[in-house]
């Protein structure tokens, strides 16, 4: 079994060294509000239940997560959230889905076609690349769980792929499988840093050089934008490439 995307695995470091926590609370508050649009019961609620786990992963105050609800399901007033995808190529030609949850469409549009150009990517049309990307449950380990470990309660509870890199361990499940595959590893006593619903290509580009900097600093620069809640990419490069970015 092996993951394709390095990506995730090295955004993961990266925020967990500069403790984005404002940004990843206001995050979390939006997809929170975005779900419980659907309901505010989570029991009925697959994707509001994800974002509850993640807000709790976080120790995102209870009042927050209870206010984020009343906004979603309308007891509260609050912004009223769209969901859009954009999709693009990074310099060299890696794919890139960008996750956008925002109340102003048109500001959105503008900041990350602007992102892109500024950072030598193109934006392309919808579809364009969304093909190459399957929607998954994630499940990351960040430190004192080795992927053997996580291998066996893992594939006994249904998930699709796991990999290691640079002392993380990464799990991917189709989506139905989340829930369980999380609560095996709960059950089992291993404890994950990240739970949530991701893109994962089919298939990848390895970038390297000039190329794979320039690629990395657009995706920084998209993931730094207040409306943008996730990027992905099919980028795959060595550990050894990974490390040196890390280090910088």
């Amino acid at each position: 079994m092996s993951g394709h995307n390095k990506w995730s695995t090295i955004k993961y470091k990266k925020g967990a060294a500069d403790a984005k926590r404002g940004k990843l609370f206001s995050r979390l508050i939006k997809e929170i509000t975005m779900a419980a649009k659907d309901g505010g019961d989570p029991g009925g609620n697959p994707r509001l239940r994800t974002a509850l786990a993640a807000a709790k992963l976080a120790n995102m105050p209870k009042d927050n997560i209870d206010r984020a609800i009343k906004r979603g399901t309308g007891e509260l007033e609050g912004a009223n959230y769209e969901q859009l995808f954009y999709e693009g190529y990074t310099p060299g030609g890696a794919a890139v889905l960008v996750e956008v949850l925002t109340e102003n469409k048109n500001r959105a549009a503008s900041e990350v076609r602007h992102t892109f150009s500024k950072y030598g990517g193109n934006l392309g049309e919808p579809g364009s690349v969304a093909w190459n990307f399957t929607k998954k449950g994630s499940i990351t380990f960040e430190g004192g769980v080795t992927e053997d470990q996580a291998m066996e309660v893992a594939l006994e509870a249904g998930a699709d792929d796991i990999s290691e890199s640079g002392g993380q361990v990464e799990v991917h499940t189709a989506l139905a499988d989340l829930d369980a595959v999380k609560g095996a590893f709960d059950k089992a006593g291993l404890v994950y840093t990240q739970a949530e619903i991701t893109y994962v290509p089919s298939s990848s580009l390895e970038l390297s050089g000039r190329e794979l900097n320039s690629a990395m600093k657009l995706l920084d620069a998209l993931d730094d934008l207040d409306d943008v809640q996730k990027v992905w990419s099919n980028i795959d490069f060595s550990d050894e490439a990974a490390q040196g970015l890390m280090d910088e």
